[in-house]
C-alpha cells in the first residue's frame, strides 16, 4: 500500500489510472477505522481497479467548542487495517497541504444543509462540502464510498456532486452495527464505562420502533415521532434529544403522511458524547 501525503502527488497517481481506462474508488474517513469503515472499503475493492481511501481529520466541519482537537486518532492501527485490507493507497496529507496559507474557497449548501445535524452545527456540512470537493479532485475518483448512518451528509454530498456536474458516483452503504444495534462511529470511543455504551442503544431502538410503527402497524409520522421520543426520554443517560423525527428521503424535511418510503433520523447526546443515526423505511 502506498502512502501518499502531497496532494499534487495524489492527483498524479490517479490520473495515471484514469488514463489507463482503470476505475478509481475513494473512502473519504477521519479515521479510527471500524467495521463499518472497512464494509466501504471492501464495497470500493470490488468495484474498482484502485481504490484510495484518505484519512484527514478536517478542521472546517468542526465548530466552536466541537472536539477537534480531542477526536480519536489511531493511525498505526488504521495502516495495519487497510494494508490487510488490500487497499492500494492511503492518502493522508496535513491540514496545511490541505488549506495552504491564503486559502478562501468555500462552498455554501443551502437548505438541506441546514436541517436536521445543520441546526445544531451550523457551517459544519459546508465544511464536509468544501473538504470532500477537494478531495473529489485530488483523487479523480470514479465512485466515493459513504455510509447511511448519516443519511444527511450522504444527501448532501449527493447534492454537491450534481449540482458541480462532478463525474462522480457518490455511493450509499448500509450502516455496520454492533450486536446491540448501536451504529458503529469513531465516537463511540467517547462513551464511558458507567452505562453510557449500554445506554447508547436507545437511538437505534427507538428508531426501529419508529420504523415498524409506518411500516407494519399503519401508524402516522407524528405518532411514530412521539413513540420514539418517549423511549429516547425514558433513558436517564440522555442529556439532550436535538432531533428525533420523520422525514422526506429526499428534502429531508417532516413527512406528514407515510405513503410507502421515509427516513427515520435522530441525534442525542449521552453524557457529552452526541451520537446520530438513521433508518431507512422503502
Amino acid at each position: 500500500m502506498e502512502v501518499i501525503r502531497i496532494p499534487r502527488v495524489m492527483q498524479d497517481t490517479s490520473r495515471g489510472h484514469r488514463l489507463r481506462g482503470r476505475d478509481v474508488g475513494m473512502v473519504p474517513t477521519m479515521g479510527v477505522l471500524h467495521a463499518g469503515h472497512m464494509s466501504l472499503v471492501r464495497n470500493s475493492i470490488s468495484e474498482n481497479h484502485f481504490t484510495v481511501v484518505s484519512i484527514f481529520v478536517n478542521p472546517t466541519q468542526f465548530g466552536p467548542g466541537e472536539d477537534l482537537e480531542t477526536y480519536p486518532r489511531d493511525i498505526d492501527g488504521d495502516v495495519a487495517k487497510l494494508r490487510a485490507a488490500g487497499v492500494d493507497c492511503l492518502f493522508m496529507p496535513e491540514a496545511s497541504a490541505m488549506y495552504p496559507k491564503g486559502f478562501a474557497a468555500s462552498i455554501q449548501m443551502g437548505e438541506l444543509a441546514g436541517r436536521l445535524c445543520g441546526a445544531f452545527r451550523p457551517g459544519h456540512f459546508n465544511g464536509v462540502a468544501t473538504v470532500v470537493s477537494k478531495l473529489f479532485n485530488i483523487s479523480l475518483c470514479t465512485r466515493a464510498y459513504f455510509g447511511l448512518k448519516d443519511y444527511q451528509q450522504y444527501l448532501v454530498i449527493k447534492r454537491l456532486a450534481a449540482d458541480l456536474n462532478m463525474p462522480v458516483e457518490v455511493v450509499g452503504c448500509a450502516t455496520m452495527r454492533e450486536p446491540d444495534g448501536l451504529a458503529m462511529s469513531s465516537r463511540n470511543a467517547y462513551l464511558d464505562h458507567r452505562g453510557e455504551r449500554a445506554a447508547a442503544a436507545v437511538l437505534y431502538a427507538a428508531l426501529s420502533e419508529g420504523a415498524d410503527m409506518l411500516r407494519l402497524r399503519g401508524k402516522t409520522p407524528s405518532e411514530a415521532e412521539r413513540v420514539m421520543k418517549e423511549l429516547i426520554a425514558a433513558e436517564p443517560l440522555v442529556t439532550e434529544v436535538q432531533y428525533a423525527g420523520v422525514y422526506d428521503m429526499a428534502t429531508l424535511e417532516p413527512l406528514g403522511e407515510f405513503t410507502g418510503k421515509a427516513v427515520l433520523a435522530g441525534a442525542v447526546k449521552i453524557g457529552r458524547t452526541r451520537l446520530i443515526d438513521s433508518v431507512l423505511v422503502e
